[in-house]
């Protein structure tokens, strides 16, 4: 691999670097080689602080513009990502162990036209209709921003969460203050630098960066944070909504997605949709497929050719493009992965394919190979909780009844999907399974025109769309006299005995 370093603070408060002032120092480390890629100390407190006065006081400016300036801000903001595109893909792969072509095929691209869609939808940020609901007064609803926002996101796609934690923020006229993941800051910062080229006034994104416990928990219990977002865990979530009690807020949290499968399906389309599904970004992704329920006329020879399929899957230095899979983020995270299948194998689960780290050239690094489970219980662990790795359980089922049951029978509701050639057998699947996303015939496209939030223990609000403007802007009714009349009608509930 070229040597790589970042060289710049990894604090961005009012259009520019500064060093974090806490004394914990924080490393950015490559997983597939576990060389340093940053060093610096966390963003303590005061820093916060700096970064939420900043916001504040780019507000007003920023809220009062013109929705035609505001897109074209953010117009101008898509055109440098653009022009940063290969730098971006490039540090996305080195700080979270993407293989390069997921980077410059999926995340790259797919976070410049979500800037590109907020940068069209800020100029519609419409209220409701205008009338006379009373007929002494005209009603009309406006949506205004709520002011500056707390934004925490995950260190699984980096640039992709900062990018739709920021434009609905700031397209909609709110400043935001976001806290990447300290494993994974650098484009998050990219980001930034690119706002303040394309004209964003000094204070409307900034960025700190630190640890949870202190960065985060600074920034969501901060008084002059008006709305809080975050993406996580549901245990951290849980967390999060206790320091941020009192402010708006929204969730996106775990996901333990159901891959429903039934005896009508296209068993190769199914088998192809399920690898690729559950293996994507080495399945740290909260919408991967994880739990394979397959109708039992089709349940053995889909175990057969899925555990073909992925014992070709390659695995590899991510910034080689012929790589598919990379590491996981860390070891400690290779161990809880490992956790979840080594437990699983004890209770009696069959290991199809996979379930161990590969050894030779890659043992260095915290690669898992792509596992493949059955054998396995309903309730147990496996099936239940969120691995977060490129771990699939498959289990078979017989009538429709029991499969719809069986994927909603976790505390989950993120996102499934169904595969039938059976447009009656979709349609009653979109509609009874409870997450907050339902594939049919496919799994893990997104597009920015689409909300993504989930059901249950999944979280509330919505994330991309013009949806994620309820999340992020304030609904007000202003209702106006129409008669000129001095006394009203309703003035007789306090003063009705006394004469006109």
């Amino acid at each position: 691999m070229s040597t790589f370093r970042w060289t710049a603070p990894l604090q961005y408060i009012g259009g520019r670097h500064q060093d974090g002032s806490s004394p914990q120092q924080l490393t950015v480390a490559e997983p597939a080689s576990g060389d340093t890629l940053a060093s610096f100390p966390a963003a303590g407190a005061q820093d916060v602080d700096s970064a939420v006065r900043a916001a504040r006081g780019a507000f007003p400016e920023w809220a009062g513009a013109a929705p035609a300036e505001r897109a074209g801000t953010l117009a101008r903001l898509a055109a440098e990502l653009r022009r940063a595109a290969e730098e971006l893909a490039v540090t996305e792969t080195r700080q979270a162990g993407k293989p390069i072509k997921l980077t410059r095929e999926f995340d790259v691209p797919g976070s410049i036209d979500n800037v590109e869609f907020f940068a069209a939808t800020a100029r519609h940020l419409e209220g409701g209709a205008a009338g006379e609901y009373s007929p002494d007064h005209t009603s009309s609803v406006r949506r205004e921003p709520i002011g500056v926002v707390g934004s925490i996101a995950p260190w699984n796609y980096p640039l992709q969460m900062a990018v739709w934690k920021i434009l609905p923020a700031v397209a909609a006229g709110n400043t935001i203050v976001l806290k990447p993941s300290e494993l994974t800051p650098l484009t998050s910062l990219l980001l930034a630098e690119a706002a303040t080229r394309a004209g964003l006034p000094a204070g409307v994104v900034n960025i700190v960066t630190g640890p949870g416990p202190t960065t985060g928990e600074a920034l969501v219990s901060h008084g002059d944070v008006d709305m809080v977002s975050f993406t996580g865990s549901t245990q951290a979530g849980l967390s999060v909504a206790r320091a941020a009690a009192g402010k708006r807020l929204h969730l996106e949290l775990g996901g333990k997605a159901p891959f429903l499968v039934f005896d009508d399906a296209d068993l190769d389309a199914a088998v192809h949709g399920a690898v690729a599904g559950a293996l994507i970004n080495s399945g740290q992704d909260c919408t991967a497929a994880t739990r394979a329920y397959i109708q039992r006329p089709l349940f053995e020879q889909f175990l057969s050719h899925t555990a073909d399929l992925m014992a070709s899957v390659r695995l590899g230095d991510p910034l080689d493009p012929s790589t598919d899979q990379g590491p996981l983020i860390s070891t400690a995270h290779q161990r809880r992965v490992a956790g979840f299948v080594d437990r699983a194998r004890s209770a009696g689960a069959r290991i199809l394919q996979g379930g161990a780290a590969p050894g030779g050239g890659l043992a260095h690094a915290p690669y898992y190979r792509p596992t493949l489970v059955t054998g396995v219980a309903q309730d147990s662990e496996i099936v239940q909780s969120e691995v977060f790795g490129p771990v699939l359980v498959v289990l078979p089922f017989d009538t429709d009844d029991e499969g719809i049951g069986l994927a909603n029978d976790t505390p989950y509701g993120l996102a499934a999907s169904a595969w039938t050639t059976d447009v009656y057998r979709a349609q009653r699947a979109s509609r009874a399974i409870r997450a907050g996303c339902v594939w049919i015939n496919d799994h893990i496209p997104i597009i920015s025109e689409m909300p993504h939030g989930g059901y249950k223990a999944s979280g509330y609000g919505k994330d991309m769309s013009a949806y994620s403007f309820d999340e992020y802007t304030n609904v007000k009714h202003v209702m106006s006299d129409i008669t000129g009349t001095v006394r009203k009608d309703w003035h007789r509930t306090v003063f009705g005995d006394r004469p006109r």
